[in-house]
């Protein structure tokens, strides 16, 4: 049902002292306001507490209003909701809050408009801090066994999966991810065969890894046969037919069972992962890293994401130095992704690889070389552009440490004189 939900907070309240602690005072100026807004009154009721403040409720044609007051605290919290059913009720609904702000007149406050019914997804990045997408239609919303899935189609960035809650990819911008996290290390690297990617079920990294003709095989390890499914029902967009791909090997298995046991090497390692929280959190810890460099053929390299500077710090800063304590070299670098609200940070980790030891002006040779197509984010400018960081992520990740001298091994590795 589409509708408006306005919440305020009033604090130290300079007005209305009398309909802090009279309910009748305040009963009579609520139905006023109501009236005057064109809102219609069903049904009331305000309670007076003995010796403290008021608390009432009025039913509406349209919905509610509620309101308590503490005169102890000059404090007000205000909750008003008008559904549009039959009409846009929005303007009365504010004309209300407006009319009772006025009366008390608070020197600080919050007020918020919750916008309800036209289906706007949250997701929290932390404690204090988020954002939202606008939903047109949920297409899908199911439990796979493992974690719950929701595909929704959006004005913004058309249909997005959402997993546990959090966005996860999109079909108008997933390049923005995808090529961050695909391109800088496999570009850097002279001449990538074999590819292993743990995660990544909608396709969208094994798509990219493809572009590179010198590859042979990409491994695709998910965890979710349920993604897998989803990604070839709505995300044709994100992995363009990889899954049909002779080079591509798909395995639905533990990326960490997988790691732990395997005996192949690879000349790139992309873990295109969830956040680390629950089960996922041993993908993010030393001893999976440590599985992941004995995979990596000489000159090999690591790419994965480390979450987001802005909202979570400690997380970034934590799986660097855990990477830190396994790779000899690691380059953190940063990008915005808009499907995740905010600016993210990815890394590259190898022995010998360093992908700042080549020019901007070898990439866009090795591009044109390549003919990698369809790319809309990366190119030798912005192969160095996201290394560029501001010095707060500096400080979080390079900054903690010295950065061993591999430039001359590194330009070596990455075939360059």
């Amino acid at each position: 049902m589409d509708g408006l939900h306005v919440v305020a907070n009033l604090n130290r309240c300079r007005g209305g002292a009398l309909c802090l602690a009279d309910a009748d005072a305040l009963r009579r100026f609520c139905i006023e306001s109501i009236n005057d807004s064109g809102l219609t009154v069903v049904g009331q009721l305000f309670h007076q507490f003995e010796g403290g403040g008021v608390t009432g409720a009025v039913v509406l044609a349209e919905s509610h209003l509620a309101i308590h007051t503490w005169p102890e605290l000059n404090s007000v919290t205000l909750d008003v909701y008008v559904c549009n059913y039959t009409q846009d009720n929005e303007a009365k609904a504010r004309r209300v809050v407006d009319d009772l702000m006025q009366l008390f007149r608070p020197e600080d406050y919050t007020r918020s408009d919750v916008p309800r019914g036209r289906q706007y997804l949250y997701e929290s990045l932390n404690p204090d801090y988020g954002f939202y997408i606008r939903s047109e239609k949920r297409l899908e919303e199911f439990h796979t066994g493992l974690q719950s899935l929701e595909v929704h189609e959006t004005p913004q960035f058309g249909r997005v999966l959402r997993l546990d809650g959090c966005f996860m990819t999109s079909q108008r911008e997933e390049f923005v991810y995808h090529e961050n996290l695909i391109h800088p290390a496999a570009t850097a690297h002279a001449n990538p065969k074999r590819v292993l990617i743990v995660g990544g079920g909608d396709g969208g990294a094994a798509e990219e890894a493809l572009k590179h003709p010198s590859v042979e095989q990409v491994t695709l390890v998910e965890l979710d046969a349920g993604v897998i499914d989803i990604a070839k029902k709505y995300f044709g967009e994100v992995h363009r037919g990889v899954f049909e791909n002779p080079r591509l090997r798909l395995l639905v298995a533990d990326g960490m069972k997988f790691l732990a046991g395997t005996r192949e090497t690879f000349d790139f390692i992309a873990l295109d992962l969830p956040d680390p929280i629950g089960p996922a959190t041993m993908l993010y810890e030393e001893p999976f890293f440590r599985d992941c460099k004995r995979a990596l053929a000489p000159g090999g390299v690591l790419a994965l994401h480390l979450g987001s500077p802005v909202a979570q710090p400690a997380r970034v800063r934590a799986h660097y130095e855990r990477l830190a304590n396994v790779f000899e070299l690691v380059r953190p670098y940063a990008m915005f992704i808009p499907l995740y609200g905010c600016l993210w940070s990815m890394a590259t980790c190898s022995d010998s690889l360093d992908p700042l030891a080549v020019p901007a002006a070898e990439i866009d040779r090795r591009i044109a070389r390549r003919d990698l197509p369809l790319l809309q984010y990366y190119n030798g400018a912005t192969h160095h552009g996201v290394f560029a960081l501001p010095k707060f992520v500096r400080a979080l990740t390079g900054g903690l440490r010295p950065l061993p001298k591999l430039v001359r091994r590194g330009r070596a590795a990455a075939g360059i004189k």
